[in-house]
C-alpha cells in the first residue's frame, strides 16, 4: 500500500472537484477536529494539506514547508496562506456539495471556512483557453520521484508538498488574439499539442521547462478549471518532493531571472498563492506522526 494520498498522482482527475481553503479559529479545538478530519481525508476522494500557519499552531515544524511567496516585482503573485487545503474530488456534483458542507460543519469548531471554488475537467484534461494541461508532466516512477517525500523518517515519508494559485482568464481577450500569437503566447500548437521549435523566449513552455532549471525543476501539475460569477480560469495545483521546483520556475515566469515575463500574464492574473503539506497515509489515514507526536 502507498504510503502518499492517492488521488496526488492517480489518473485520470474525476470530473468535479472542490477546493476548500479555511483559517484556523481555535487552537484548544484542534485535537478534536483533526481527529474528525482524519476520518474524512481517505487520501482518495480528500485531499488534505496542512499550511504553515496549522503546522505551527501544532507547536511542529515540516521540514521545507513554509508560507507562499508574494512575488510583486515585474508582475504580481499574491500570497494568501491559509491554515488548512481539502481538494474534494468526485463525478457528482451535488454529492461534493453535500459533502463540502458536512466537512465545514464538523471542522467549524476550530476552522473557517473562508473560500470554496468549484472545478471540472474540461476535454482531454484542457484549460478553457482549448491547450492541454500537463503536458510534460512526469508519469510512473518519475511522477512518484518528483512528488513524492522519500527518506525523510516516519510520519514524513509519503507525504508531498503543494503549490496553488488560483489564475483568472481574460478568454475573450486571449480568443481575439490570431491562433499564431495563442501559440506563441503557450509555445505550442492548439492543434496539434506540438511544441514550437521557433517559439519566442516568453513562451510559457520555454519559462517552465523543468529540465532547464539546475538542479531539474520537475513537478506534477493536478490543474482544473473553475467558473464562477461570470469569472474564470484555471485552479493550478502542483505537487512536488519539495516546494523549490515550483517556486524556480514560478520566479522565472514572472521575470525574475531575467527580465522575461511569461506570455501566460498577457491574458492571466494569479488571485491567490498557497503552500501546503499533505501528510502522508498509514493505515487508510493520515498519518500525523510529524505533527502530532
Amino acid at each position: 500500500m502507498s504510503l502518499y494520498q492517492s488521488s496526488i498522482l492517480a489518473k485520470p482527475i474525476p470530473s468535479q472537484a472542490r477546493y476548500m481553503f479555511f483559517a484556523l479559529k481555535s487552537v484548544e479545538a484542534l485535537p478534536a477536529a483533526l481527529d474528525t478530519l482524519s476520518q474524512w481525508v481517505d487520501g482518495k476522494s480528500v485531499v488534505a494539506g496542512f499550511g504553515s500557519p496549522l503546522v505551527l499552531a501544532l507547536g511542529a515544524k515540516v521540514p521545507g514547508l513554509r508560507v507562499f511567496p508574494a512575488i510583486n516585482a515585474m508582475v504580481e503573485n499574491p500570497s494568501t496562506q491559509h491554515a488548512l487545503w481539502l481538494w474534494l474530488l468526485g463525478d457528482d456534483r451535488g454529492e461534493l456539495l453535500h459533502r463540502s458542507q458536512a466537512i465545514e460543519t464538523a471542522l467549524a469548531p476550530a476552522f473557517n471556512l473562508l473560500q470554496v471554488t468549484e472545478g471540472f475537467r474540461y476535454g482531454t484534461d484542457r484549460d478553457l483557453t482549448g491547450y492541454e494541461d500537463g503536458t510534460e508532466n512526469p508519469v510512473d516512477e518519475a511522477a512518484v520521484d518528483a512528488a513524492i517525500v522519500a527518506n525523510a523518517g516516519a510520519g514524513l515519508d509519503g507525504g508531498s508538498f503543494v503549490a496553488i494559485q488560483q489564475w483568472q482568464h481574460d478568454l475573450n481577450g486571449f480568443a481575439a488574439l490570431p491562433s499564431e500569437e495563442q501559440d506563441n503566447i503557450m509555445g505550442r500548437r492548439k492543434s496539434d499539442n506540438e511544441e514550437l521549435d521557433d517559439a519566442p523566449e516568453s513562451a510559457h513552455v520555454k519559462r517552465t521547462a523543468q529540465e532547464s532549471f539546475t538542479p531539474e525543476a520537475f513537478i506534477v501539475r493536478r490543474s482544473m478549471p473553475w467558473t464562477e460569477n461570470g469569472k474564470s480560469g484555471l485552479m493550478f495545483v502542483a505537487f512536488g518532493r519539495t516546494l523549490n521546483a515550483f517556486e524556480v520556475q514560478l520566479r522565472r515566469m514572472s521575470g525574475l531571472e531575467d527580465g522575461i515575463i511569461d506570455g501566460l500574464y498577457r491574458y492571466s492574473r494569479p488571485l491567490n498563492g498557497g503552500y501546503y503539506w499533505c501528510p502522508p497515509m498509514k493505515d487508510g489515514r493520515m498519518d500525523l506522526r510529524a505533527v502530532r507526536p
